[in-house]
């Protein structure tokens, strides 16, 4: 089965230099659509190719957001725009969803 995902479009607002060689390099994108205080997300600046190559996002430049997550951790969503008892069952396997980044 999928799991349910969102895609929001963002964009490297700039790249955090390491302030020592032991702390990665951060890459700060602000992600469309989201709300204004918690627009943000610096991430480790590495991805990796589909051979396996290890790249980084450069300033400016336009990305997807992609939010994943497992089934058993959602609720459907009604007509009217509301959602399903909040009492709902979440996981608890420890499988927590993890954001994922594709360059667009």
């Amino acid at each position: 089965m999928k799991k349910p995902k969102v895609r929001k479009r963002g964009v490297v607002e700039k790249i955090v230099k390491a302030p020592h060689p032991n702390i990665p390099e951060k890459a700060q994108i602000a992600v469309e659509d989201a709300d204004h205080l918690y627009r943000e997300i610096r991430i480790e600046n590495t991805l990796e190719t589909e051979d396996g190559e290890k790249v980084k996002l450069k300033e400016d430049a336009k990305v997807d957001v992609v939010i994943e997550a497992d089934p058993a951790s959602t609720v459907p969503k009604s007509r009217d725009g509301n959602y399903a008892s909040t009492e709902a069952k979440v996981a608890q396997d420890g499988d927590d969803p993890k954001p994922r980044l594709r360059k667009r």
